[in-house]
């Protein structure tokens, strides 16, 4: 009996070190990704508090922090956590706009979109989120376009692709019963019509939109 307590005894570091580098490894990796989802998504709730109270330049320096975060947060998680890396890109996304990273945003809607389309088990309310975003993005695209000098044929799809994804917004909120949800997007639709219609002369005396 004694032989065995000592055998056991001398069995429990190699037990140790079998968790610490196994399934300990993974906790640590779990652990720390947690940590890092959880202050991205604090920097964002202060860059949206900011933003909401002093304006989007007050905010910017808090938007870049939560896009920094945010990237680091995607690279710690592992690649089958599907849904929470496409909600932390959608959110990243959303503070490039904030920040001069439009065209990269655009680019990751897109691609996000596709993703959640092509997927019969996205989730209904990341895909309406994720094209509310893309119409966004598309909206201040069309207007930087504009100031730009760029031909019509080029800033045409953009707004026309925007008036599009503000539309199927509407519908499919007003369809779910949100009715708040669809007017605001109603608002955004009608936004996107008068930016199209709207004199060149005209838009160039107007300060660009809060996006």
């Amino acid at each position: 009996m004694r032989k065995l307590l000592i055998f056991t005894w001398l069995l429990l570091p190699v037990g140790a070190a079998a968790y610490h580098y196994g399934p300990g490894q993974e906790r640590v990796r779990e652990d720390a990704a947690a940590a890092q989802v959880a202050l991205a998504q604090a920097h964002v709730r202060e860059a949206r508090e900011v933003a909401a109270k002093e304006g989007d330049a007050a905010a910017r320096g808090l938007w870049s922090e939560a896009e920094r975060t945010l990237s680091e947060a995607i690279a710690a998680l592992p690649a089958e956590r599907t849904s929470e890396l496409r909600r932390l890109r959608l959110e990243r996304a959303k503070a490039q706009m904030f920040i001069s990273k439009l065209p990269e945003a655009r680019t990751e809607l897109e691609g996000l979109l596709g993703e959640l389309e092509s997927d019969a088990s996205a989730d209904p309310a990341l895909v309406l989120d994720t094209r509310d975003a893309l119409a966004n993005a598309q909206y201040y695209t069309t207007w930087l376009l504009r100031l730009e000098g760029a031909a019509p044929e080029e800033w045409e799809r953009e707004i026309d692709a925007s008036r599009q994804n503000y539309k199927l917004v509407a519908e499919s909120l007003l369809a779910e019963g949100d009715g708040d949800g669809a007017a605001r997007a109603q608002e955004s639709l009608e936004s996107s019509i008068r930016l199209a219609r709207m004199d060149i002369k005209d838009l160039q005396g107007l300060p660009l939109p809060s996006q």
